[in-house]
Parts: C-alpha cells; structure tokens; sequence
C-alpha cells in the first residue's frame, strides 16, 4: 500500500462516479467491505453484501446506487467491482521504476533491449533475444535463442522462455511458468518409444496472463497459439498444435491435448480436460472436472465425464443419484418374482377329465 492518501473527491472523479459525502474525506487504503476500517475504500458487490455494508466501517464505499441507510461515503458507479480494480490500480499498486540491467545476468549476442526495461539479476538472454520498452525480467528468467518478448511485459521469477517464441505486448507471465517446452511426440518403434523432434514454436499475443507452473508447449510443426485477451490460471497444461482464441478463461488445472482449438471467450472449469484434435466453439461453457472427447458446438454449455450438454448431464446425475433406491426396488421385484414361482411349482398338477362316450 502507498504511504501518500488520496481524496474521496479525487477517486470519484477517476471512476467518473456520483459522490454522496463530504469530498475531502481521506482514502489511504483499500480493503473488504467486512474487513474495512476508518481510512479504508471498499465496494458493494451485491444484494449479498447487504448486511456488511450496513456495519462497515469503511470511509467510503462504491455503490450501484445511493443506500440511504449507509452513514458512510458513497461513489455511486455503475459496475463497483470494476471501478474497485480500476482505482486499486492507479492509486494502490506502486509504480515501479525502470531499473535497468542488474548484474549479474548472461547476455548473449545481438541482443536488443528497449528503454525502460528492468532486467533483474540472473536472467539469461540468449543470442538474438528481442525485449521490449518497459518491460520486466524478475531473477531466474530464462530467454532462449531468437526468442522475442514485447513492451510492457512482466516475466516473474524463474520463467523459462524457450527458443524461437514469440511473447506480445502487456503479457503477465507467473513464477515457475514454461512457454516453449517439447510437445510429448513419440513413434513406436520396435517396442521403443522413438522421440518425434519438437521444430514448431510458441506464439503468445498480447494481452495474456499465464498463471504460476503453467506449460505450453511448443509444435511439433508450425504454432501453438494463445490469442490475445487470454487468461490462464496456475498448474494448465497447453499442448502442442494448441490454438487458444481470443478472451477465453482457463481456471486452474486444466490440460487441453494436441492440436485441439477454442473458439473466442470460452470458459474452461478447473480439472476439466480437453481431448486431442478437438474444437470447441465460440462462447462456450466446460463445467469443472469435464472431460471433452468431441467437438462442441458454440454457444454450449457441458458438463460431466464425457461431457454432455448441461442439461443432459443433470438428468443423467439425478438418476445416479436415485440408483441405491432402483437397485432396492428391482432386488424386491426379485424377491416378489421367486416366491411366485415358488408357490406356481407348489400347486399340484390337475389331471385332465375324462370325456364320456
């Protein structure tokens, strides 16, 4: 948190809000809207929050709309939780300045480095590495040959870039992460697995967040792509001959097989897989835990192991659901069914009467 406040009559500006209160009022920090004290901005997600807002003690709270019970501030916006992020970003997160190359690092040659950029120590550029304006190398990131990374970008400790990728403009890449790894390629051969070599590259566009320890590889031939707007969670497994669209959300957990593609702003639940050579629709919703074996047509919303349409899916759980119950109804129909047999065989035989002549 900075050590400098800012007024509530500044933040309502920025957020362009209505301000209900007193526009001197002091913000010097950000927190919950339960957690808030004196000092603090918090927000007002939902009908949900109700109850805290009512009891916080925050200084100020950004509000859909003006609540005439609260005692506190309020910024009236139309979207708080954006606003919130909006002004912890230009207030709250400190600004960092350009620190340039700190030794020691390992600097290759023809490597081109624009202005502003902080590379930190024991980063490794290898030959013909082309880094951006701006842009940030933490301790232990690692560049491989030829590979280029764009303005503005932020590689956290221990990243590995492998050679030959491309990195675009503003892309967050955390701790631990590898982009450009061999793609898992073998050919059977006489009961060995034989390696296919790994000669495609990676490119990643800009706007893209990879979270912690997360894999892509790179083709086996040609690109595995991961378009712009992106977002992708800690511990995903992107394989290679990937293509990922644009603005899609990939939580954490998720492995997606070679050579499979998502459409624009798909959303993938933690744990769900996606098989190999697979295409999933524009809009479309994986439901955690999901394993996709099909294509899925956009717009679709699936679920289940393999996955069914949502709706499908439902049905289908709650008849799992109902089985102990079907199993003891059809042990009572065979129950029911033996004692009828059994009391059948029991009745005696009756001899056929005799005609008279």
């Amino acid at each position: 948190m900075p050590e400098f406040s800012v007024t509530v009559g500044q933040v309502a500006a920025f957020a362009k809000g209505t301000l209900i209160g007193p526009p001197g009022l002091a913000i010097s920090g950000v927190a919950g809207i339960a957690e808030a004290g004196p000092g603090d901005l918090s927000f007002f997600a939902d009908a949900a929050a109700a109850k805290d807002a009512l009891s916080t003690r925050a200084a100020a709270l950004l509000v859909p709309r003006q609540i005439e019970q609260l005692t506190c501030a309020q910024i009236v916006v139309p979207h708080p939780a954006l606003a919130m992020a909006q002004i912890v970003e230009e207030f709250f997160v400190p600004k960092r300045q350009a620190l340039g190359l700190l030794q020691p690092i390992h600097r290759g040659k023809d490597v081109t480095i624009g202005n502003g950029v902080s590379v930190w120590p024991f980063v490794t550029l290898c030959d013909r590495v082309s880094i951006g304006h701006h842009t940030t190398l933490y301790p232990g990131v690692f560049v491989g040959e030829g590979s280029v990374i764009g303005e503005d970008c932020m590689l956290h400790p221990n990243v590995t870039i492998r050679e030959s990728v491309t990195i675009g403009n503003r892309v967050i890449i955390h701790a631990g992460t590898v982009v450009g790894s061999d793609g898992f390629g073998y050919i059977q051969e006489g009961g060995w697995h034989r390696k296919i070599p790994q000669v495609g590259t990676v490119v990643i566009e800009d706007d893209v967040e990879l979270g912690a320890n997360v894999t892509v590889d790179r083709a086996t031939l040609g690109k595995t792509i991961i378009r712009r707007g992106t977002k992708v969670d800690n511990l995903v497994q992107i394989a290679h001959n990937v293509e990922v669209g644009e603005h899609n959300i990939f939580v954490s957990q998720v492995g997606i097989a070679g050579s499979s593609k998502t459409g624009h702003h798909v959303i993938v639940g933690g744990q769900a897989g996606i098989s190999d050579h697979v295409t999933i629709g524009d809009l479309t919703m994986i439901a955690a835990r999901s394993g996709v074996n099909r294509d899925v047509p956009p717009k679709e919303v699936v679920a289940g192991f393999p996955a069914l349409p949502r709706l499908e899916w439902l049905k289908s759980m709650a008849i799992v659901a109902k089985l102990p119950e079907f199993r003891q109804q059809v042990k009572n129909l065979e129950e029911r069914l033996k004692a009828l047999e059994a009391k059948t065989s029991a009745k005696p035989t009756r001899k056929p009467k005799r005609k008279r002549k």
